[in-house]
């Protein structure tokens, strides 16, 4: 099969668009004739060995961490998916392979792609989602009348963040760049901030929760913007013990090393009586299940700032690297390239 492969840890060319053996289903798993497949920061994160203490992947392997297509075989003890179902997934951790013409993923992980959407458009859903709901609805706990304020509400999480927020009653505040206004407000954003000329210096600390996709000063700023004794959850500064206790399987040596990494910024949130978590997501067919009813309902859009055919995947890479997109990139291995 045709797969973009990761031969060794660096730059962009260390990663070829190449065959590779198809992968085989375990007994709980699902073989996926996959149509299209998202890209993440994630992606690039593997392919320059910044994931290396977390993962041990054994090289050379096929990157790509989201997929929708159809199922082309089912384990013996699968009992929810059948050959034919259209699905979407997030595939596990520590097993990329979207980025591939078959890929494996465990029932668990799996669902039912939206019937509304075709599978270019399905295929940019499930990391993103997936950590937009996790991290308003389990960590942040957004309730109907708080106060949210999320920082990059363009990008890919942003998307859905914001969306995410609205259905469970909140009011949404986000940055986003003149070009970005118009899709956050479109999307429910009650308040936006132009980042390239507001330092959020203006802002009260009126927010009861705050979502940081972006990290850096915008982080550092938010600590000074959400209440005291509320809680700031990121997913794109530095990881604190607590991501090595409850999502990375309680591995006390990552919790340390995390503790050293993180105390500056531990040091800030803790000065502004903040409470700061840094979030990996997880792979949830439940939650996958619960997204496409609300893409269904016509509750949640998805934004797909430009799709790739598939010989094309370097680029579509290159294009993510630079950070302009505004919501999801996307591979398609059926588009002519």
């Amino acid at each position: 099969m045709r797969a973009y492969v990761l031969q060794r840890y660096g730059d962009a060319g260390n990663a070829v668009l190449t065959d590779f053996p198809a992968p085989t289903p375990g007994p709980h798993e699902l073989l996926v004739a996959v149509r299209a497949a998202g890209l993440n920061p994630v992606d690039i994160g593997f392919r320059k060995g910044r994931l290396r203490p977390l993962y041990r992947l054994k090289l050379p392997i096929v990157l790509g961490c989201e997929f929708a297509g159809e199922v082309v075989a089912v384990g013996a003890t699968v009992t929810r998916f059948s050959v034919g179902d259209r699905v979407y997934a997030r595939v596990e951790k520590d097993r990329p392979g979207a980025f591939a013409e078959l890929a494996v993923v465990s029932e668990d992980y799996a669902a039912l792609a939206p019937a509304v959407l075709d599978l270019e458009t399905a295929a940019g859903v499930p990391l993103a989602a997936l950590t937009a709901l996790q991290a308003l609805r389990d960590e942040l706990h957004v309730a109907a009348g708080q106060k949210v304020f999320i920082s990059g509400g363009a990008g890919g999480v942003g998307t859905f963040a914001i969306q995410i927020a609205k259905l469970l009653g909140a009011h949404v505040t986000t940055t986003a760049s003149p070009r970005g206004e118009a899709l956050v407000r479109a999307l429910g954003a009650d308040a936006v901030i132009d980042y390239t000329s507001d330092d959020l210096s203006r802002l009260d600390r009126e927010f009861d929760a705050g979502l940081d996709l972006v990290g850096g000063a915008t982080l550092e700023r938010m600590f000074q913007v959400v209440k005291p004794g509320a809680k700031v959850v990121s997913v794109a500064a530095v990881p604190e013990p607590r991501t090595a206790m409850l999502d990375l399987g309680g591995r006390k040596g990552l919790a340390a090393l995390f503790w050293l990494i993180s105390r500056g910024v531990r040091r800030q949130a803790r000065a502004a009586g903040v409470d700061y978590r840094y979030m990996f997501m997880r792979p949830s067919g439940a939650d996958l299940a619960q997204l496409a009813q609300w893409i269904a309902d016509g509750q949640l859009q998805v934004v797909i700032d430009r799709t790739f055919p598939f010989s094309r995947i370097a680029d579509a890479m290159a294009y993510l690297e630079a950070g302009r997109a505004k919501g999801k990139v996307v591979v398609s291995m059926t588009a002519a390239g």
